[in-house]
């Protein structure tokens, strides 16, 4: 059995992949493939990660958790979706560090299972548009001024998050997306998370797209897609961004934000710092980054 973890992260994909797997939950059990549900799975392996806190499961243990999350009697390939596998969003940036759990949590997760060949998948985000998304999470606790005094948004770096979760669990594949590109990449998505490639003609699989685009723009691209070819992803990939183009919702896809301390000019700086941070994560070993 193959674990398939995907850690999120924070104000990425709000669970949006993980409902469109779960619509599709029986379709993919007939390929072995079981889509665990989150009110299921996530307190039960949260209870486990406390309790083992990276000791590697024993069988009793395991066999404990699996059939507490699955009723399938066997699977080739077991998915788990949290954007909290980490932490929780206040604790997602310390200082001038992304995560800095991300080492010490990733084998928490690796030894619930450690007989069994595991991978890791999660977008990555903007800082300029990650750091205010992730305190709205928790404005009532703490303001932004407040919060960005006790962050240094110049310092972080998706490189050193994904090069020490890597380091942590080396035996596992990790796989890395660009939360700017997922409208792009869906399918891709999808089919990395439950080792499909016939995500396209799943049920609800544009549903996405209707949180960005207006209902005309999806029924033509949802026309458009069924016509292509199994094998056409380059096709698909330039026909969604096509009708991006012409029917995005603007406000879906374009976000502003008017708090203090965020500039311009700031902005410009933590995106040319992102933009450097994807090019580096290309060329790192062990790690597969999803691009449009």
């Amino acid at each position: 059995m193959r674990l398939v973890y995907h850690v999120g992260l924070h104000s990425t994909d709000e669970d949006r992949a993980l409902q469109c797997l779960l619509r599709n939950a029986a379709r993919l059990q007939n390929e072995g493939t079981i889509i665990s549900p989150p009110g299921q799975f996530r307190p039960v392996l949260r209870e486990a990660m406390l309790h083992l806190r990276g000791v590697p499961a024993s069988r009793e243990i395991q066999a404990q958790i699996l059939a507490s999350v699955t009723n399938a009697k066997s699977a080739n390939r077991l998915v788990f979706s949290s954007d909290s596998f980490l932490c929780v969003p206040k604790r997602a940036i310390t200082g001038g560090t992304l995560y800095p759990l991300a080492a010490e949590r990733a084998p928490w997760i690796r030894n619930l299972f450690p007989d069994d060949p595991a991978e890791f998948l999660f977008a990555v985000r903007n800082p300029a548009t990650l750091i205010p998304a992730l305190q709205a999470r928790f404005h009532q606790e703490e303001g932004f001024a407040q919060y960005l005094a006790r962050i240094l948004p110049e310092s972080l770096s998706w490189t050193d998050m994904v090069v020490r979760f890597r380091d942590a669990v080396p035996d596992c594949p990790v796989t890395v997306w660009c939360n700017e590109d997922t409208p792009l990449i869906w399918y891709d998505v999808l089919e990395a998370l439950c080792g499909s490639e016939e995500a396209r003609s799943f049920d609800g699989v544009h549903d996405f797209y209707r949180s960005i685009m207006t209902a005309e723009g999806v029924a033509q691209l949802e026309t458009a897609i069924q016509k292509m070819p199994p094998d056409a992803s380059a096709t698909r990939k330039d026909t969604v961004a096509t009708h991006l183009a012409a029917h995005a919702v603007q406000e879906a896809v374009e976000v502003e934000y008017d708090l203090p301390g965020w500039t311009a000019e700031r902005i410009a700086r933590l995106s040319e710092r992102y933009e450097a941070d994807i090019a580096e994560l290309k060329e790192l070993d062990g790690v597969r980054v999803l691009s449009p």
